[in-house]
């Protein structure tokens, strides 16, 4: 969004929530825990990551470009343009090894009294599951979809908009994501993330 020619403030700020929620970042941050890239030449810059904890690989996590990396690294034949006409870019996507499961993550800003298309964006997630689940079949992985939410759509207006998403099935939560919603290992709750 740019206002006047210059970067618009709902994007500084989104920007800026987007890295305040950073899984990568705040897994780092937690005892027992360390990350490392797996990435070379990349030109999208974004990275696919080892998650430890202990020192033994636990999950992997890989956002937009990079998803499509991974995928390709499981099945050199494996083409999305064959499966599905639009690729979709996670904003994160974590592979938990536990349970088999991707966990596909998405971020949504909103502004105060903000309105348009990023409060019409989380209603598209059961599309949006029925499509990873359709691209991910052939590697039989289990697939779940998550939102994490700016504060702002706590406000009543995002009512039946929250409630759709749990009705398809997929989830939501507010500034973060509870480790144990992924299967992780449970640590003592440190800088926010749990």
């Amino acid at each position: 969004m740019k206002k006047d020619g210059k970067q618009g403030d709902s994007t500084k700020t989104g920007k800026e929530f987007e890295e305040k929620v950073d899984f990568i970042r705040k897994v780092n941050k937690l005892e027992g825990y360390s990350t490392k890239s797996k990435s070379k030449n990349n030109k999208y810059k974004t990275y696919i990551y080892e998650i430890k904890y202990k020192n033994k690989v636990i999950a992997e996590s890989f956002k937009k470009h990079a998803f499509y990396r991974y995928l390709k690294n499981k099945d050199s034949n494996f083409n999305w343009k064959n499966i599905i006409s639009k690729q979709l870019l996670p904003d994160d996507a974590i592979y938990v090894h536990k349970n088999n499961t991707i966990y596909i993550i998405e971020i949504k800003f909103q502004e105060e009294g903000g309105s348009g298309s990023v409060d019409e964006k989380p209603q598209t997630c059961f599309f949006k599951i029925k499509q990873y689940r359709k691209l991910l079949y052939s590697f039989n992985y289990n697939v779940e979809f998550i939102y994490i939410l700016s504060d702002k759509f706590k406000d009543e207006k995002y009512k039946d908009m929250l409630d759709y998403i749990k009705e398809v099935g997929c989830k939501y939560y507010f500034d973060e994501i509870k480790l144990n919603e992924l299967c992780f290992p449970s640590i003592k709750e440190k800088n926010g993330i749990k």
